[in-house]
Order: C-alpha cells, then sequence, then structure tokens
C-alpha cells in the first residue's frame, strides 16, 4: 500500500508557507509534541493549562489544527486543549506506514492519548474526523469521557453521489486546479470562499498539494451505535451535502443510548466554522453537563 505525503518537496514548501501563516491565527500553543506511532508521527498542539477533563480536537480532511480557529478561544473556556494534525493528510504529522483499516485508525490515536498520559478525554471530531472519532469510541470507550461529532461523515448515513463525483474530481491531476475550489464552495452552501481565510487557504492548498492514501471509513452498523454507552453530542447540519440530513439525525436519535441529537435546518457542512459562536456554546454547555453528571457526590 502507498503512504500519504506531498506531491513534490516544491509543494510541501508551498504549503508549508500557507500553513505557518494559518497556524499563526490560533492562540499560542503552551505545548507542541510529535507522537511516534506504528503508523507515523503525529503532531499534535497543547493549548490551555491543565484543569478537569481534557478536550481533544480531531479535524476534517485536510482542516489540520487550523480548521479550529473558530472555536478554540471558545473551548478554552473549559480548560486545556489538545489539536491533532491527522496521520496521512497535509500538515506536520507524518505518515511512515500504510493505514489500513479503521482497527489502524484507532490504533494511532490509542497511542497518541497513551504517550500524551490522557486517560480519560472529551473527544471532538469534525467532518472525517467525527468519523475517527466516532471510531475510537467503539474501539476503545474507555478512552472517552465523552463525544462530540459534528456533521460527520459516514457515521449516521452514507455519502451522496454527488459527494462522491466531485471529491473524485479533485484527485484527478487535470481537473484538481478548477474542481477544488469548486468543491469547496459547493460543501459550503455556494458560499464564495474567502480567498484571505486561514482556514480556507489551508484546505485549499492541502488539497491542491497533498496526496492522501487512506482507506475509505465504513458506515458504523446499527450495533456498532448501539454500543456507544458514553455521552454523545451529535450536531448535523441541516443543509449538508456529504449525507441526507434527516436520515443520518433520525438513524443517530434511535441507536445513541445517550445520544443528544440535534439537526440545525440552516447550516451547512461548515457549520463549524458558520455557526461557530452557536456551536462553541451548545459544545461547551454539553461538556459541562458531562462533567457534572461524572462527579461523585459528597
Amino acid at each position: 500500500m502507498k503512504l500519504g505525503g506531498f506531491a513534490s518537496s516544491e509543494a510541501r514548501a508551498e504549503y508549508e508557507a500557507i500553513y505557518e501563516r494559518g497556524l499563526a491565527a490560533l492562540p499560542a500553543p503552551t505545548g507542541t509534541h510529535d507522537i511516534q506511532t506504528a503508523f507515523g508521527v503525529a503532531r499534535v498542539y497543547r493549548f490551555g493549562r491543565p484543569g478537569g477533563t481534557p478536550i481533544v480536537l480531531l479535524p476534517g480532511r485536510a482542516g489540520t489544527v487550523v480548521m479550529w480557529e473558530p472555536n478554540l478561544e471558545a473551548l478554552l473556556e473549559h480548560g486545556e486543549v489538545y489539536a491533532v494534525d491527522l496521520i496521512g493528510e497535509a500538515g506536520r504529522s507524518e505518515q511512515t506506514a500504510p493505514i489500513r483499516d479503521g482497527a489502524d485508525q484507532a490504533a494511532w490515536l490509542i497511542t497518541v492519548l497513551t504517550e500524551l498520559d490522557l486517560p480519560s478525554v472529551h473527544l471532538i471530531g469534525y467532518s472525517f474526523g467525527g468519523w475517527l472519532a466516532a471510531n475510537l469510541a467503539v474501539r476503545a470507550p474507555e478512552r472517552l469521557r465523552s463525544l462530540t461529532v459534528i456533521d460527520p461523515v459516514l457515521t449516521f448515513g452514507g455519502l451522496t453521489a454527488g459527494l462522491v463525483v466531485r471529491a473524485t474530481l479533485t484527485a484527478v491531476p487535470v481537473a484538481n486546479r478548477w474542481a477544488r475550489p469548486s468543491f469547496l464552495r459547493w460543501i459550503s452552501g455556494d458560499a464564495e470562499v474567502d480567498a484571505t481565510d486561514p482556514v480556507a487557504r489551508v484546505i485549499d492548498e492541502g488539497m491542491r498539494t497533498y496526496r492522501i492514501a487512506l482507506p475509505s471509513p465504513r458506515l458504523f452498523t446499527d450495533a456498532q451505535l448501539r454500543s456507544l454507552r458514553m455521552p454523545v453530542l451529535a450536531l448535523v447540519a441541516g443543509r449538508s451535502v456529504i449525507h441526507h440530513p434527516e436520515r443520518a439525525a433520525a438513524r443517530a436519535r434511535e441507536l445513541l443510548p445517550q445520544g443528544q441529537v440535534e439537526l440545525w435546518p440552516s447550516a451547512t457542512h461548515a457549520i463549524a466554522g458558520e455557526a461557530a459562536d452557536e456551536v462553541n456554546t451548545r459544545i461547551l454547555t454539553f461538556l459541562s453537563e458531562c462533567d457534572a453528571a461524572g462527579k461523585t457526590p459528597s
């Protein structure tokens, strides 16, 4: 199997310049960690100071730590936050061995949590990161105090045909130049992408310069979703194009034992950024509820 990597050394240098500018838009990290796993080195940024159950963030495709720019300041009100650049994706993590399936995806994340001495976390994932978060919850539920998934891909519903076609075109070199910006506009509800926005620039540059070699995620079974006994907050964007939102939300409500499932009618798949204030407030309320429920009465 192939490994993910940048198309060339020049492409990597061009990406690094955009990434560095994106990183500068974030609060200053209090720590930077490069965690060696069986599948490569995972770059993790730590923000804030220890206190309570830490938050761990998993971004969407090509999003890296930079995609959390609209959310980080608010989430730091809860306490310490760790943001991961995904192995096998554009960013500062580096893949060194093939990732074959969901078990491998969970394995490297478990190593990261172990090496960072994080026995229990509030895990938050967006889009593909939402699938990764749910995948870890299915395979290592003891590591999670809670799970939050923000319009997660292939978690509660299958992919739409439009997504498959458009995502495939972005990987075709001759079509990439026009397909990439078209894809980003489409997934954001046809909103014009701000060329100066650090998040949009990092995602666009990652899609342009990095060649992913990861297995396709598999839709979780009913039994797997029923097995998620931790508190789960699922925010589903009503105008999402990655799945059929109403069906996805209905399945989540039916199967999650402790699920708080919300369909946000006017939100697109870019919900984490476009409705950042509302998303941040909802997540913080959920985490506070989880922490309060987990305290032993005196």
